[in-house]
């Protein structure tokens, strides 16, 4: 069964600080390695995404129905998603130079997620980590720890100007339906 956060993770403001010169350079050098294969690499992302936490598919109407892998990595709706996924974020890496840009690319993903699509954001974090498995996959013997950790500092940042924007748009969480499975929420203690 997948683990889905609680109604507090919206609340709870993730660190979001601007990445240093040289951990722009270390995102974008990678970035630019599987970038030269985007749609693999987005549907890669895509499928696992899909597969391991099965209640996001609840918001694609053309491949909710999909349980196999296979079948997944053929739609041309989910291959078409994959792309449009991948070219937001080139924008936002090959921007990291200017946080303005950044933070209007990133508010107008997250607006669009929240008042057209109504996703809930918890599933930007949950993507954003499963971009990161793959990327330490593909880049196992070269996937140095700063890189790692500069990777996770732009994971924090999407994530803090996503919601940014769902709280700006006054995002109210969506009423889960009998598809998603309640949210678990860590025990108060004794």
């Amino acid at each position: 069964m997948e683990k889905v956060p609680g109604d507090m993770e919206i609340e709870r403001r993730e660190r979001s600080e601007e990445l240093s010169e040289a951990e722009r350079k270390a995102v974008q050098a990678t970035w630019a390695r599987l970038y030269a294969n985007c749609e693999d690499v987005g549907v890669a992302i895509l499928v696992r995404f899909f597969v391991n936490f099965p209640s996001a598919k609840q918001y694609f109407s053309q491949f909710r129905h999909m349980e196999d892998p296979l079948e997944m990595e053929r739609s041309p709706q989910l291959r078409k998603h994959a792309c449009r996924v991948m070219g937001a974020l080139n924008t936002v890496v090959e921007n990291l130079h200017d946080p303005d840009k950044v933070s209007s690319v990133l508010a107008l993903v997250g607006k669009a997620h929240a008042l057209k699509h109504k996703v809930e954001p918890m599933y930007f974090k949950i993507l954003s980590g499963v971009i990161l498995e793959v990327i330490a996959e593909e880049f196992a013997n070269d996937f140095p720890v700063e890189t790692q950790k500069a990777w996770a500092k732009l994971r924090g940042l999407i994530y803090s100007h996503v919601t940014a924007a769902y709280k700006e748009v006054g995002w109210v969480q969506q009423v889960p339906n009998t598809t998603t499975p309640p949210a678990t929420l860590p025990s108060s203690g004794p």
